[in-house]
């Protein structure tokens, strides 16, 4: 194991230290409750892109606190029910290329890849927090008296608000979808299978977003996570407010919805990860109870993992 993470025998057992709020539980009840009144409106629009024995989509839905969502949607041109897949994107990126979708779709999957609210997307984000809006989405609505606010929050719920609409498409079997993604894509893909139990498989690339106050203590709150660090050294630079401001990004720390995941799940992780640290991302995996596996490469970072792909294909597949 690398000097900086703990070795993995403490990985597999480790619980994270990111405190969890009293009221966890009910405030994500809450937020859910808050996306299911908006059922499953959607618009679809056929694309200007095209590939053969593929159909391509321009999907758009109202997300909560009316943010305009957008995801690109390709579906088999062959008649019948598919097993469906949900793509998601890193942090501050977009959906990617149509061709970047086709090898699952022209497998038999229709395949739906979301553009994230507020970042390199279609996707819309409304704002309206109070308090500071620095860089960062992490970050966002930290400071709203609501923690309702907090832009994160939303981005999760419009995962499972997606994957609501995709299952309740006439040309999918709501019982085979799957989810998967890297880093922020990641985090995602967790949330999604804690947000809406329906989704049965799910495979998270060394997800982001995991026990916060861990990266924090490692002192590597940076690149994806230095709003953390640019946080405090604006908005407490004396710490004073440490324990508050942890407790509060507890409400989207994904270790703490893992248990409410239901999907079959394989994570794939890089043990010299310095962006998201393994222990991070264990934190999340251990609270896990469905039936879940791990693949590890102890000589690569936050970067490409070689045979992933396929070993997340493979994965997926058995659900065609």
């Amino acid at each position: 194991m690398p000097i900086f993470e703990m070795p993995l025998s403490e990985l597999l057992t480790y619980q994270g230290v990111n405190p969890r709020p009293h009221d966890f539980d009910a405030y994500w009840d809450d937020m859910l409750a808050r996306m299911h009144a908006l059922g499953t409106a959607h618009q679809l629009e056929r694309a200007a892109f095209q590939a053969p024995g593929v159909v391509c989509y321009d999907l758009w839905f109202e997300g909560v606190f009316g943010a305009r969502v957008y995801a690109k949607l390709l579906a088999p041109e062959k008649a019948g029910k598919h097993p469906a897949l949900l793509r998601f994107h890193g942090y501050s990126g977009d959906s990617g290329d149509w061709t970047g979708h086709l090898h699952y779709a022209q497998a038999g999957f229709v395949v739906a890849a979301l553009d994230c609210r507020g970042q390199g997307g279609k996707s819309e984000d409304k704002g309206g927090v109070q308090g500071n809006t620095l860089h960062g989405q992490i970050i966002r609505g930290l400071d709203d008296p609501d923690p309702a606010k907090m832009l994160t929050a939303a981005l999760f719920l419009d995962t499972a608000h997606l994957a609501r609409i995709v299952m309740a498409m006439d040309n999918v079997d709501k019982t085979r979808v799957g989810a998967t993604g890297g880093s922020q894509g990641g985090a995602l893909t967790l949330a999604c299978g804690a947000l809406e139990p329906g989704v049965a498989k799910i495979a998270p690339v060394f997800p982001f977003m995991c026990d916060y106050k861990r990266v924090w203590d490692m002192d590597l709150d940076v690149a994806a996570y230095s709003e953390l660090r640019e946080y405090f050294r604006n908005f407490d630079p004396r710490h004073k407010r440490v324990n508050e401001v942890f407790t509060k990004l507890g409400y989207i720390d994904l270790q703490y919805l893992a248990p409410r995941i239901k999907a079959e799940t394989l994570l794939c992780c890089g043990l010299m990860d310095t962006i998201t640290p393994p222990s991070t991302q264990f934190a999340a995996y251990n609270k896990i109870t469905a039936p879940k596996r791990y693949e590890l490469w102890p000589d690569f970072g936050h970067e490409h993992l070689p045979e992933s792909n396929d070993l997340i294909f493979s994965f997926m597949a058995e659900m065609l």
